[in-house]
């Protein structure tokens, strides 16, 4: 245990911040969860519906620090393509 003051107002500062930390990135995790089940189930208007939400999700995510912004963009553009994939599946040849 600190004792410190300024080692136990920063013990209390890093509790707030992990605890903040681990609510984002569970939702995080959520929304991209709903996006690849969405496409698993191959309902191409849930999925472009969950892929706009988690990309918005995702980039709040990245401007909070709690992930790199390059690891955001690399998590939209793979979901992007799996929803893409799955919209020019569904599309009908001509």
């Amino acid at each position: 245990m600190a004792n410190i003051k300024s080692a136990m107002k920063r013990n209390r500062q890093t509790v707030k911040l992990t605890q903040r930390n681990r609510e984002v990135k569970s939702r995080f995790r959520t929304y991209s969860k709903r996006v690849l089940e969405a496409v698993k189930s191959g309902n191409v208007e849930t999925a472009q519906a969950a892929m706009k939400e988690a990309v918005s999700v995702i980039t709040v995510t990245a401007r909070k620090g709690v992930i790199h912004r390059n690891q955001a963009s690399r998590r939209i553009s793979r979901l992007n393509a799996k929803v893409k994939a799955m919209v020019m599946a569904a599309a009908p040849t001509v």
